[in-house]
């Protein structure tokens, strides 16, 4: 404690979040003035060191930006380049990203929902009390991540940071037998998926809407995974669509001096992306048994117009992309048909291409410029925590501000309130807290 009013208090693991930072709050009576999420984990130069690197190189390459993610960030930086070369990717390669795709947000959903998340609605510290309490809870989310994660073993070579991953698709395609106990496992993953549909419907939710844009991408007739159209939802009930090339245009990016990381703006405006995004844009896209999932969770039907603007409940919407991811995979898996060849040729080609995926956190861009034999030029990556960054200390201040009103909050339950708040988002700051730093000045 500090002299002339101020406090400081330094809480020295912030558990269940991904990275390193500080939130400094500053506090006059019982209003909030500020609140400022310091991200202080060193740069680590992507961008920089894929100047010079060949066209084949992103994809391995960015994937080491996340260990819980490398799909989004080999999908997003794929699409670029084959953009940049003039060449599209679909059919039965393009299924076989998809399915990838569905692995990731199995596996990372599951392990935010049951390890990282639900501990805050069920007063536990952590997984491991909370395993004490609810065992067949955490066992059923350890059952789903090892479902994902088969998916990504197959497809990718191994479930962390795949190496069957190329532009153009696949070094190697795997056969029907082979997806077959795929199926099997699936099948027992989505009574899986349910029960946690259900399970966390019953969890108390206070009450609370972020005040932001919400931007995600969008198909029409499916939800967007592993690429769409960007679309905002503006606060006031509009829709502005985009194409992907244009998403410079509209998300820029500017240097806070309290963070290691960007700050993105989406036409000059705070935006949310991530799950409350897709299913606000994109839900009536999802298959009919995950718009029933989502009725049943208390979310109501997105093919009738709901939204969620709560993130406490992003967990629920989280279960339900589960619903959908697990119900994708058994679809991809029975209409497969192995590809004559993994891969498509991409040659080189001089130009700028623009890739754009649904990581499990939100919308990732890449952009790469090339010369005419194919070597990086310039590279840009926008992940889903740097946009999310302004909207999280935005709700930060919104839920401060709520509980200082008409009573006294002591340092303790302020702390529990920020990270809680800060972990319905599900940042990973690594890409963009173990570590939280609190400090509140008080006047």
């Amino acid at each position: 404690m500090t002299h002339r009013g101020s406090r400081v208090l330094r809480v020295g693991a912030l558990a269940r979040v991904e990275g390193e930072g500080a939130l400094h709050l500053r506090l006059a009576g019982d209003r909030v003035e500020e609140a400022r999420l310091r991200i202080y984990e060193p740069p680590r130069f992507f961008e920089a060191f894929l100047r010079g690197r060949a066209y084949t190189e992103p994809p391995d390459i960015t994937a080491r930006v996340c260990g819980i993610c490398p799909v989004a960030y080999q999908t997003s930086a794929c699409r670029a380049v084959e953009d940049a070369c003039g060449v599209t990717v679909d059919g039965p390669i393009g299924a076989l990203r998809r399915l990838l795709y569905c692995g990731e947000w199995i596996e990372s959903h599951a392990l935010h929902i049951h390890l990282l998340h639900a501990p805050d609605f069920l007063g536990c510290a952590d997984a491991v009390e909370l395993a004490r309490t609810q065992r067949a809870a955490v066992e059923r989310g350890l059952r789903l991540k090892q479902a994902g994660n088969a998916l990504m073993e197959l497809l990718g070579g191994r479930a962390i940071h795949p190496v069957n991953v190329r532009v153009g698709g696949f070094h190697r395609a795997p056969t029907r037998a082979e997806l077959r106990p795929l199926a099997e496992r699936l099948r027992r993953a989505a009574d899986d998926a349910w029960e946690t549909t259900r399970w966390a419907a019953s969890f108390d939710f206070p009450d609370a809407a972020v005040d932001a844009d919400l931007l995600a991408l969008a198909l029409p007739d499916t939800y967007a995974i592993d690429a769409g159209t960007p679309t905002a939802l503006r606060t006031d009930g509009t829709l502005t669509a985009f194409s992907v090339r244009e998403f410079p245009d509209h998300v820029r990016e500017e240097q806070v001096p309290h963070s290691t990381a960007l700050h993105s703006r989406l036409d000059g405006r705070r935006h949310l992306t991530g799950p409350l995004a897709r299913f606000a844009v994109g839900g009536a896209g999802l298959s009919a048994t995950a718009r029933q999932a989502a009725v049943e969770a208390g979310l109501g039907d997105p093919g009738e117009g709901a939204v969620c603007r709560n993130p406490y409940r992003s967990i629920l919407v989280r279960a339900v992309e589960v619903v959908y991811a697990v119900g994708e995979a058994l679809r991809l898996i029975d209409a497969y048909e192995p590809p004559a060849r993994p891969y498509v040729d991409v040659p080189p080609a001089a130009g700028t291409g623009h890739g754009a995926s649904e990581a499990p956190r939100g919308l990732l861009y890449h952009r790469y410029r090339l010369d005419a034999e194919g070597t990086v030029t310039d590279a840009r990556i926008v992940p889903p925590t740097a946009q999310n960054q302004g909207a999280i200390e935005d709700d930060l201040v919104r839920a401060a501000q709520a509980a200082l009103t008409g009573r006294e909050v002591d340092d303790e339950e302020l702390t529990h309130l920020c990270e809680r708040t800060i972990r319905n988002h599900d940042p990973c700051i690594s890409c963009s807290t173990h570590f939280l730093d609190l400090t509140v000045d008080r006047t």
